[in-house]
This record gives structure tokens, C-alpha cells and sequence, in this order.
């Protein structure tokens, strides 16, 4: 059925639709109440300041929808939709965060822990924190007041208490140190000062400090007054913002040129515990209510707590069917507002004062950026005198000591920035000995051709089917010259660009068609290149001291009696490593297949025999 036919027969009931382009890929998602309105909305006359829309319509080929029971789930199964497909032309929330939260277990002596799920399991959960590591800064300093147990155990079977016991880090309810009720009273506690009742925390402490001064427990008095000093330093660090004790989120927002930045203040028990910022792309034809609403959809769509208020900077179109499925989730009524006048609508005008300055910093680093990548891609182009820009850069670099493990490695950059997933590292099979230009035409040949190989494959994408607008090359004429010999045996025209190394294996300069050309070295285009040097070096070093190391470490495995190579292939299969032979017992050695215990114990001595024996060495030659 075709498109046109498709929009002809479309019903009239709730539901989701997701439009395709004519490669099958879904581009957008929507929900409608109405979906026969809803879609032939988009193939009507549009107005000239909706251009992303009109571009979407361009693309649509076919489209698909499900029907639903009712608006609120139609919205559920939009989200979820969103989340699974990511269209290109749906606002797109850039981050993707689970948050933690602060969990006390339910057991007879409770530990106290970072997670970032919340079970039905009768714990206590407090949260979500904005931070998780200043959730963990913050119980690791509450430890200190009040130490609780960091182990995991379900039932204590110990005779004597963990090193922590010792540093005075836990009271060692593992021995029976402290009792179940006095364990719990501190956990009581601890619960109080992250449900933000700090105050009442901090009132009862000093009333027990000035009771044990009185009863001339002064060690008793000291520890409480410690426990007052670190909870008072905690909370000077949260701002009390509301006469509530209630939690809340506070939305608003700032626009720039194609994203804008949606702050969230996350208020709990009336304190401020933290902030975030989230930029969303795609906004340009959209309302500030769409793109909030947007932004509600993905936040909240795996967020596991929800807070009971929900303070907006505008009204939403949606905002009664967003209450409703809020509603559900939390399983508690929840509210959406948009605070008219007091304290409250000041603090959803300073949420969008910070969003605003998120926004800026954003833009100026993006600018910055754009001059580090993009930019200095243009400067190269105009100063090589490059016929397009080299979006795709490919940089070689050979490495071997003494002529022995000789390795290459090509590191690729696309628009000035490491495509780490598209490098690749070659073991030289043909040459012998230190012979760079010879390694060098060996790797070049075998990836130039398995390109042209995978290109013809219509069927095949394989690693190497995209070629580079530009090759760089770790050196100077002579490299350049076997790229380019290499280029036209294979019938290939590609840009080869030479970098010319100083006494201290640090560019100089470029060397391009046959000329030595100088940068400026405070420019982009030179820290372009610098950059791409290192990571060729680091890349190709990394792989060749891999090579070296397990060379090295199989010559030892074929000196062991009894080791044969049948048994050197199960030693690697069982462990993966010659690091983790070289770690292994006996006892672990012997699980390998083919490996007796008496096999076992030979490779184990003589390993570490050779261990102690390399050491002393090293230190000989260090003396």
C-alpha cells in the first residue's frame, strides 16, 4: 500500500505513528488523540518558519501506526518509541542518566548503600541525587560521624572484626560489639539526616553531648560533638529555599540557535540538593511548552522517583495527560505548576537564569571546539591548497625495536576528531629487520587494496570499504613517497601529506607535493596534526609492547619441562593472559585441561624462579 493510500484509510482513534524515509529507517514518532487529523496535518500547506517540519515531510516515505485504548497510552508507548529509535527528527535529549540513590537495607544490623535501582525489597531508598559522587562524598563523610558496616554479609560468622573495626570505622556488629537496638538507633539517624531533618538530628545530639558532660562521660562527649561538627559542615553545603519541608522538581529553560538548555533544580524536604542541565537538539520550530514537554517524556520516562510537585516556568498543552501518567508511575498523585507570583516563582525564574548561563558556556565551548576540529580542518584545507576538506584523515606510524615485533598503526580522524572505533593495527608479515619503507608499503598495499576489495562487494561493509580524504604519513619525503607509489599502483588519487619530525620526534612541518611547508605552531591546524601524531605513536607503541611482552612470556612457557605446545595453547585458552598464568596458584593452574598437579607445581616454580630472578637482575642493573 502506498503512502497516499495509507493517509486515505488512516482511523480515527488514539494512538502512536512513526513515519520512515525510503531507506525503511524510522525518522519521527508521534502520539495523537486523533491520528486521521493528526497525520494529514503534516501534508497540509506549512508555514514558512516551520523548516524542520518541512524537511521531515521531504523524507517521508511510508508510515506505520498503533492504536491505542487512550491518550495516556498512546503517550506511554510514544516515549518508549523515542527512547528504542532515537529519530532524527524527534527533539532529542542528549543525555541518557540513571540516577543514584542513597539505600538502607532491610535487615536486623542494615547497611547503607549507593544504587541506582529502587526495589520493592522494604529498604529505605533517599534520592535521586544529582551526583553520585557527591552522594558518596557525603556518606562517606556521615561513615565517619556514624560508622556503620561496609560489608556485605547476611549471617556474621566471624571470631574477630575487620580491619575497619580496627581504624574505627564500623562498631563490628559482626562480634556483637554493639547491639541490634544501639546498631539501629544509628541507622535511625543516619535516615533522619537524609530525609533533610537535620536540624531535629542536630537538636537531640547536643541535648546527649551536654547530658554526658554532665554525667562526666567525656569520651561519650567527644565523639558527639565530632558527630555535631561533621553534620553541621554538610549542612552548610545545602540551601534551604521553600517554608515546606515537601521535595519538588523546578523546570525552565534557555534557547540558542537549533538546541536549547532545560535546567532541573531537584529539591528535597525543602533544601536544594542539586541541579543538571540537559540540552535538547532539533528545537528550532518548536514552542518552549513542546520542547518542555519533550524533555518531561525522556527525563521521566525511567526516572524512578518522581516528586510530588513539579514546578514549570509555561503551561504545557499535554500538562493534564503528563499529571495523569506521572500519576501512575509514582502510584501517589503528582502536580504540575506554574507558580504565578511568590518565592516559588522566583526560584523557577533563577532556575531559568541558571539554565541561561549553561547555555552561553555551552555555545562558547561548542565555538571552541568548532575551531579545534572544523576549523582547523578549513585552515589545513586552505594552506595545503586541498581541492575539498579532508573530513576523513588516516595517519600511519611503524613501530619495532631492533627490527624484531615490527607493527603499524592507523589512526583515523573524522572532522578533526579520533574515530577510535575505526582504528586499526597491522603485524608486519613480509619484511625482516628495521625496515620502515618496506613495513610501510606492506601495510599501505594491504589496506589500500582490501578497500577496493570491499567497495566492489556491494554486500559487504567491511573495516576498511571508506577511504580517506587525506593520508598522513609519520615522516617526510621518503614516507610520502611509498604512499604515493602505493596510491598509483592501485589506481587511487589521494592527498599524501608528510610530517616532518624535529631532533625531537616532534613535527616541524608538513612536507606536500614535494615542498617542506611551515605552520605556525600556536595554530589549530598544527595542534591537528600534532595530535594525530601522538595518537598514531601511542597507538602503534601500545601494540608493539603488547607483542613484545607476550613473546617474551611464551619463550619462557616453551623453557618449562613438560610444557609442550598443546598445553601452552590450553594454559592461554583457560586464562586468557600470560599475566594471569604468571598470578595463578597452583590450585588454579591444575583446573586448566591437560595440566596435572605435578605439571602445575613445575610451571608455578619455575615461574617464580624466573620472576625472582628478572628482579634481581633489574635491580643489578639499576645498582
Amino acid at each position: 500500500m502506498d503512502l497516499q493510500t495509507k493517509l486515505e484509510n488512516l482511523p480515527t482513534n488514539p494512538g502512536v505513528y512513526l513515519m520512515k524515509n525510503d531507506q525503511g529507517e524510522i525518522i519521527y514518532v508521534g502520539k495523537a488523540v486523533n491520528l486521521r487529523n493528526r497525520v494529514r496535518s503534516y501534508f497540509r500547506e506549512l508555514k514558512p518558519e516551520q523548516a524542520k517540519t518541512k524537511a521531515l515531510v521531504k523524507h517521508i516515505a511510508d508510515l506505520e501506526y498503533i492504536l491505542a485504548d487512550n491518550e495516556l497510552e498512546a503517550l506511554v508507548l510514544e516515549c518508549n518509541l523515542i527512547k528504542k529509535y532515537k529519530p532524527k527528527y524527534n527533539i532529542s535529549l542528549k543525555d541518557d542518566k540513571t540516577y543514584p540513590y542513597l539505600k538502607i537495607t532491610n535487615e536486623d544490623y542494615p547497611q547503607v548503600l549507593v544504587t541506582r535501582k529502587v526495589l520493592r525489597d522494604g529498604a529505605r531508598y533517599f534520592g535521586p541525587y544529582p551526583s553520585v559522587n557527591e552522594l558518596r562524598n557525603s556518606l562517606e563523610l556521615i561513615r565517619k560521624i556514624f560508622p556503620f558496616r561496609s560489608c556485605r554479609q547476611k549471617v556474621f560468622t566471624n571470631d574477630r572484626p575487620c580491619l575497619n573495626a580496627h581504624i574505627q570505622m564500623c562498631y563490628a556488629p559482626c562480634i556483637g560489639r554493639i547491639s541490634k537496638e544501639e546498631y539501629n538507633a544509628m541507622i535511625d539517624q543516619i535516615a533522619l539526616f537524609f530525609e533533610g531533618k537535620q536540624d531535629g538530628l542536630v537538636k537531640r545530639l547536643r541535648q546527649e553531648m551536654e547530658q554526658a558532660a554532665e554525667n562526666l562521660e567525656f569520651e561519650q562527649a567527644a565523639r558527639l560533638r565530632d558527630q555535631l561538627q561533621g553534620i553541621e559542615q554538610i549542612m552548610t553545603q545545602q540551601k534551604a529555599v521553600l517554608g515546606s519541608d515537601g521535595d519538588e522538581d523546578v523546570i525552565a529553560m534557555a534557547r540558542g540557535i537549533n538546541q536549547c538548555c532545560v535546567q532541573i533544580f531537584f529539591i528535597r524536604n525543602g533544601k536544594i540538593v542539586g541541579r543538571e542541565n540537559y540540552f535538547l537538539r532539533g528545537t528550532d520550530d518548536s514552542s518552549r511548552g513542546e520542547v518542555i514537554t519533550s524533555f518531561m517524556k525522556q527525563f521521566y520516562l525511567n526516572c524512578q522517583f518522581i516528586p510530588r510537585n513539579i514546578l514549570l516556568e509555561t503551561e504545557l498543552e499535554e500538562q493534564d495527560i503528563l499529571e495523569q501518567w506521572l500519576t501512575e508511575k509514582k502510584e501517589s498523585r503528582v502536580y504540575l505548576k506554574v507558580p504565578k507570583r511568590g518565592q516559588a516563582k522566583e526560584l523557577v525564574e533563577l532556575v531559568g537564569r541558571n539554565a541561561l548561563e549553561a547555555l552561553t558556556k555551552q555555545e562558547l565551548e561548542d565555538s571552541y571546539q568548532q575551531q579545534r576540529t572544523t576549523g582547523a580542518l578549513e585552515q589545513l584545507q586552505q594552506i595545503l591548497g586541498l581541492p575539498q576538506l579532508p573530513q576523513r584523515m588516516e595517519c600511519y606510524d611503524i613501530s619495532n625495536t631492533q627490527g624484531t615485533e615490527s607493527v603499524a598503526s592507523m589512526v583515523v580522524f573524522v572532522d578533526g576528531k579520533p574515530k577510535k572505533d575505526q582504528y586499526r593495527r597491522f603485524k608486519i608479515k613480509t619484511v625482516e629487520g628495521a625496515n620502515d619503507y618496506a613495513s610501510l608499503r606492506e601495510v599501505l598495499l594491504r589496506r589500500f587494496r582490501r578497500g577496493l576489495e570491499e567497495q566492489a562487494d556491494e554486500n559487504t561493509e567491511g573495516k576498511f570499504h571508506i577511504l580517506p580524504d587525506m593520508i598522513m604519513m609519520d615522516g617526510g619525503r621518503g614516507q610520502v613517497n611509498i604512499a604515493l607509489q602505493v596510491l598509483q599502483e592501485l589506481g587511487l588519487d589521494i592527498p599524501v601529506c608528510g610530517m616532518v619530525k624535529d631532533n625531537h620526534h616532534r613535527t616541524r612541518g608538513l612536507y606536500y607535493q614535494n615542498e617542506e611547508i611551515s605552520i605556525d605552531t600556536q595554530s589549530e591546524p598544527f595542534l591537528l596534526i600534532t595530535r594525530m601524531q601522538d595518537e598514531a605513536h601511542r597507538f602503534a607503541i601500545t601494540y608493539h609492547r603488547s607483542l613484545r611482552g607476550k613473546r617474551n612470556l611464551t619463550s619462557i612457557l616453551d623453557d618449562i619441562p613438560g610444557v609442550g605446545e598443546k598445553r601452552k595453547k590450553n594454559l592461554l585458552k583457560h586464562f586468557g593472559s600470560f599475566t594471569k598464568i604468571r598470578e595463578a596458584s597452583v590450585e588454579q593452574l591444575a583446573e586448566a585441561d591437560g595440566i596435572s598437579k605435578a605439571v602445575a607445581e613445575e610451571i608455578y616454580t619455575y615461574l617464580r624462579t624466573h620472576q625472582d630472578l628478572q628482579a634481581r637482575l633489574n635491580g643489578r642493573k639499576k645498582g
